[in-house]
């Protein structure tokens, strides 16, 4: 899956799609796009990322209480 830096047009390729989707982590790990050759991984924070349209990720993907702030 490929995702986008916020406020650029940089593409990161992200590697584990199960630490993307876990409310619990704030970083995930993804190679950047950039050239021809294959970058190595880095981490990035997911609040710094977004899909490729622009649109931010699901809140339950940054939020492990999203349900809870919802209620209030």
């Amino acid at each position: 899956m490929f995702l986008q830096i916020k406020n650029s047009q940089d593409l990161v390729k992200i590697l584990d799609i199960q630490e993307l989707i876990d409310p619990n982590l704030d970083i995930v790990h993804a190679q950047d796009q950039e050239g021809q050759e294959e970058q190595e991984p880095d981490s990035f924070k997911k609040e710094n990322l977004v899909f490729p349209s622009g649109e931010g990720l699901p809140r339950c993907w940054l939020d492990a209480n999203y349900r809870m702030a919802k209620a209030s």
